[in-house]
């Protein structure tokens, strides 16, 4: 960090007649020039946290996702993104994120074209849920780790590689869920499971990137609106009661209101901060 901030800045104005003092907060939060991967980018949660990091100011901002070209939701909001005016880029890169070595190059590939890589959130995630944990199959049980957590580790060391290559500060977000923190009642033992390791795999890289500049951190909602968790509620409409009900807040949150701690985990605003796991979940884990 070169240039004072805070209280620095203001002892240095004060007996620097030169120097007119301005505003700096929102400095630390600007993502200028910034190069970010997001996968789940397609729409949802992911594409939610791609525009927020193209609004702080990012160069570009790559949706990673499986669909072969990306859906209207998306398309929709890369049109927006342009008519912003700000010159940043939302892409689309089709790929699966369980394929290691296709994630790998997907990031290099990135970064052979910018120059750079600077946010990696790791966003793509499956759910399979509703039957008891004594009666889960291997292919379930299985299929559900290599989205949620192998699909993780290997978003998180694409995007680590290419910060490394490149020597420049990073930030990687891992999505986890307050899943991974507590049990929920939706009777979701394999994703209950990945979720908790996104956490332990973000302490361990955190502790072995820090020395790099690399940060690493995760992120844990509670029940959110998403496409995934929206056919759970049509089905049955109590669900939205009941699951409003185990937080202080009273209700489930919408996807923009995670807007804000990513844009913060993603900028300099949070330079000190890393291993950390952030929950947004309206306090249903203090319960």
């Amino acid at each position: 960090m070169s240039a004072p901030i805070g209280v620095a800045a203001a002892l240095a104005a004060r007996f620097d007649s030169s120097v007119t003092p301005r505003p700096q907060l929102w400095d630390q939060f600007k993502l200028t020039d910034r190069v970010g991967l997001v996968t789940g980018g397609n729409r949802g949660l992911g594409l939610e946290m791609a525009l927020a990091l193209l609004e702080a100011g990012a160069r570009a901002v790559y949706c990673v996702d499986l669909p072969s070209e990306p859906g209207e939701e998306w398309k929709a909001v890369r049109d927006y993104v342009e008519a912003m005016g700000t010159g940043g880029r939302l892409e689309y890169v089709s790929q699966d994120v369980t394929k290691q070595e296709a994630m790998w190059a997907a990031a290099q590939s990135i970064g052979d074209k910018e120059g750079r890589m600077d946010v990696g959130i790791a966003a793509a995630g499956i759910v399979i849920a509703g039957k008891s944990g004594l009666d889960f199959t291997a292919h379930e049980f299985q299929s559900v780790l290599d989205v949620n957590a192998s699909g993780v580790m290997f978003t998180a060391q694409a995007v680590g590689r290419q910060m490394d290559r490149f020597g420049t500060p990073g930030s990687i977000i891992l999505i986890s869920s307050i899943a991974g923190t507590v049990a929920l009642d939706i009777k979701s033992l394999p994703y209950d499971t990945s979720k908790s390791a996104v956490l332990q795999m973000a302490r361990s890289l955190a502790c072995e990137l820090g020395p790099k500049r690399i940060r690493v951190n995760t992120v844990s909602p509670g029940f959110v609106h998403t496409e995934m968790s929206r056919p759970t509620i049509q089905s049955d409409p109590a669900t939205l009661v009941r699951w409003s009900a185990q937080n202080p807040l009273g209700r489930i949150a919408t996807p923009d209101e995670l807007r804000g701690v990513v844009a913060w985990l993603a900028s300099d605003a949070s330079s000190f901060c890393t291993g950390s796991n952030i929950f947004v979940d309206g306090g249903h884990h203090s319960w």
